[in-house]
């Protein structure tokens, strides 16, 4: 049974995501070629990409398809904050593969969050993060602006990590 705290699932597939929420958009070049885009594609579907970037990661399965849970994890000991997340929707296509989560009651925010690499024709592998989400908790209401900037600076972080995987 899903838990999801948002209405809006699925949204990141759409290239309009929904009002009263701060969105995230983040494109980045990662490689050029068919081995580098399928290398991508399953770094982000095996949370591989998450995990190498810093983040401990749960799951009760061992890649992103529909309704599988997540939980992502930072910080140490009694300073770790996780995240429950449930996958909505996954895409597993010739020249595009990712998959997005969405967030559980326990989650520090509500909304959703892709993670999508794609070939283009001219061979060049993109990976876009794509969100929208707003505070659910007391710490991340307190924490206001500074959320866009974490997720800002996470979400390059993650292209920084696919870029070197890929290669």
């Amino acid at each position: 049974m899903s838990t999801l705290n948002y209405p809006e699932v699925g949204a990141t597939r759409q290239d309009l995501l929904p009002a009263g929420y701060n969105h995230l958009h983040h494109r980045a070049l990662i490689g050029r070629g068919r081995a580098s885009f399928e290398a991508a594609g399953r770094a982000v579907t095996t949370w591989r990409l998450h995990r190498e970037s810093g983040v401990r990661v749960r799951s009760d399965a061992e890649r992103a398809d529909p309704g599988v849970a997540v939980e992502c994890g930072i910080g140490v000991g009694p300073l770790r904050v996780t995240a429950p997340c449930e996958v909505v929707w996954a895409a597993y296509e010739d020249d595009r593969i990712g998959f997005a989560y969405g967030t559980t009651g326990r989650h520090p925010e509500c909304g959703e969050e892709s993670f999508v690499v794609e070939l283009a024709d001219d061979g060049a592998v993109w990976f876009t993060v794509t969100a929208f989400s707003r505070a659910s908790r007391w710490y991340t209401r307190l924490a206001g602006p500074c959320m866009p900037v974490i997720q800002h600076w996470y979400a390059r972080r993650l292209g920084r990590t696919l870029r070197r995987i890929a290669g």
